[in-house]
Formats: structure tokens, sequence, C-alpha cells
């Protein structure tokens, strides 16, 4: 190899580090280890009462794919649960179909979810989390429908459905 395609190489791996690095900047792996919530338990205590999928997205801030989560069909009035800690968030009202592949909410139940800025994967967008038990739900964007203009975008195993009474 001469010195020339050596140092090439050489750039091209180091930019390649640098853009995965900063793709993976932002958030510390838990930005909410200064916040204290009422429910907290060990990961092991976490593995145990939630699925593996469920715990990947409301524990370690992971994401489902879209279009796999059975609440995108649930049309019956109720209520949209923390799949964690049973917390009340989002009325059946405000769920709407945006056509993403989540279940979308233009609003949540007052004082039901936390927000913190989430700079992670190269973009600044709003992290949406359990009030109660810090769960990672999804982000909310400003494409949503009137009246509030938002799109609270949630992982659908983040969630439990609790259908009203008949």
């Amino acid at each position: 190899m001469i010195r020339r395609d050596f140092l090439w190489n050489g750039a091209a791996v180091a930019l390649l580090a640098g853009t995965a690095a900063a793709l993976r900047m932002g958030r510390p792996q838990d930005a909410h280890a200064t916040e204290t919530f009422e429910v907290t338990k060990t990961e092991a205590e976490w593995r145990a009462v939630l699925s593996d999928a469920a715990f990947n997205v409301l524990r370690k801030e992971g994401t489902e794919y879209p279009g796999t989560s059975p609440l995108l069909n649930e049309h019956r009035k109720g209520i949209f649960v923390c799949a964690g800690c049973d917390l009340p968030l989002y009325p059946s009202e405000t769920k709407f179909d945006s056509g993403t592949g989540w279940p979308s909410f233009w609003q949540e139940i007052p004082n039901a979810v936390g927000m913190t800025v989430d700079r992670s994967l190269g973009m600044t967008r709003t992290e949406v989390h359990c009030r109660r038990c810090g769960g990672h739900l999804g982000h909310v964007f400003d494409d949503g429908p009137p009246p509030t203009g938002l799109r609270h975008c949630i992982n659908g195993v983040a969630l439990t459905f609790k259908p009203a009474p008949a």
C-alpha cells in the first residue's frame, strides 16, 4: 500500500468513526438520572415484569418497528396507559391515524408525561416519557392535527389499552 492510500483510508475511517460518534451524542444513556420517579425498579425487576420489546423501548429508549403494534387498529373508547406502571397517559379521543406506523395522539392526559430534549441521531427532537416511572414512550412533533397541532408518536409496546366500561 502506498502512503497516499494509507492516509486516505485512515481519513475515511476517522470520518466514519466521527460520524458514528456524533450520531450517538445527545442525551446520556440515562437522561432521567437526575429526575426522581414514584415508581422505581432495578433492571432485573423491570425485566421480570416487561416483555423484551417493552423493556427495550421503556427502559433502553428503543423503538419498535413501524406498523407492528396492534394498538394501531385500536379504535374503542378507553384509555392508553403506561405498560410499565399503569399510569393513564392518553385518552382514546385524542388518538388519530398519522400514517407513520406508530400510535399517535394529539394530546396527553394533563400531568401524565414528561418531556426532554433528545439530540440523538444527529437531530433535535422532543422525547416523551412517563412522568411516574420515567419509561420512554416516543417523541412529540409539531405536525399533528388541530386543536394542538402536536403528534405524540408513541411506541405501542410502551402502552396498554384499557377499554371504557360498556
